[in-house]
């Protein structure tokens, strides 16, 4: 008989998600997540459909306190939503998936769920945002192969700017771990109230997610250096040959300094033949000009759907079985 039942216990969460959870990205793994577990101390809300010992549906949820409202687990929340991408729903049928999200006992909003994890025949999806990726074997792992599919004019015109930075000298250094408090500092100067280090909770949660990367070796830091000024760091990680950029700063003396940094992304991609660069969501207006790879996130905002009192009285470990 299938059942569903509430899990709020963190252990027996970490077993459900290890059990159920595809391992498709970085951003699945449990202990990526666990880097924001402990800095937000959001309360876990599992529901997991299952047939005997068999999970056949899993809804990974945090309840979010500030904002009265479920989101995706660990709740790590910055302008009051979440910020992790590639979030799932996994399950069996549609029909599962439809009574997961009807078993939760107060107002859902889930960001970035990735389409193929949704079973989503029918169901009123909206795009949330669009990521973009780069793949370096669509160019034969060639950077200059890649580099034709800008117009000569976009050649010639990113050329002279290019230009205009390798005057000052240009040089790069690689995993330099302090220079995570500069990247802090000069995302804080640059985006003030707007930079996800503003929220102490956020800074705390990335510095961990950091040092657990560097200890299992999964940790880039990607530093361009203009003389002897630092004019870019990036952070990512690579994980089964996929390489995520998580997060970065530019120094505004050095205009045009990301358009150098990502081209530096690109090109190392493609000397180390990775499968893929995620750039994340957000376009900031340079994205869909390098001829990146779109890639539709969804979202289901059910805020106005549930009553809240719902949620302040709802029973230790719910179960439904049909």
């Amino acid at each position: 008989m299938l059942r569903i039942r509430a899990c709020e216990d963190i252990k027996e969460c970490e077993r459900l998600w290890n059990k159920a959870w595809p391992q498709e990205c970085i951003f699945d793994l449990w202990p990526v997540r666990q880097c924001f577990v402990s800095c937000f101390k959001r309360k876990p809300y599992f529901l997991v459909a299952q047939d005997g010992e068999k999970i056949e549906g899993l809804l990974a949820l945090s309840w979010i306190e500030e904002e009265q409202y479920y989101g995706q687990f660990p709740g790590e929340t910055w302008q009051a939503k979440t910020w992790l991408e590639q979030n799932k729903i996994p399950t069996s049928s549609f029909e599962l998936m439809t009574e997961l999200l009807e078993s939760v006992p107060g107002p859902v909003h889930l960001r970035y769920l990735a389409g193929e994890s949704l079973l989503h025949k029918g169901y009123p999806l909206a795009v949330d945002e669009v990521g973009f990726l780069f793949f370096p074997g669509k160019y034969g792992f060639s950077f200059q192969e890649y580099m034709q599919q800008f117009s000569g004019k976009s050649r010639k015109k990113l050329a002279r700017e290019l230009q205009g930075l390798e005057r000052f000298g240009v040089s790069y250094r690689y995993d330099h771990i302090a220079d995570i408090d500069l990247l802090v500092q000069m995302n804080l100067n640059a985006f003030g109230d707007f930079s996800y280090f503003k929220d102490r909770r956020f800074l705390a949660s990335f510095e961990k997610l950091v040092g657990w990367l560097k200890q299992n070796g999964m940790l880039r830091i990607t530093t361009l250096l203009l003389g002897d000024s630092v004019a870019a760091i990036d952070m990512g990680a690579v994980w089964r040959g996929m390489y995520t950029v998580m997060a970065g700063a530019t120094n505004p003396n050095f205009p045009g300094v990301a358009k150098m940094i990502n081209f530096h992304h690109i090109d190392r991609a493609c000397r180390q033949k990775y499968a893929y660069v995620d750039f994340l969501c957000g376009d900031f207006g340079w994205k869909k000009r390098f001829h990146l790879s779109s890639r539709p996130l969804f979202e289901i905002n059910r805020l106005a759907e549930k009553n809240i009192e719902k949620v302040r009285t709802r029973g230790h470990g719910q179960i439904r079985e049909h």
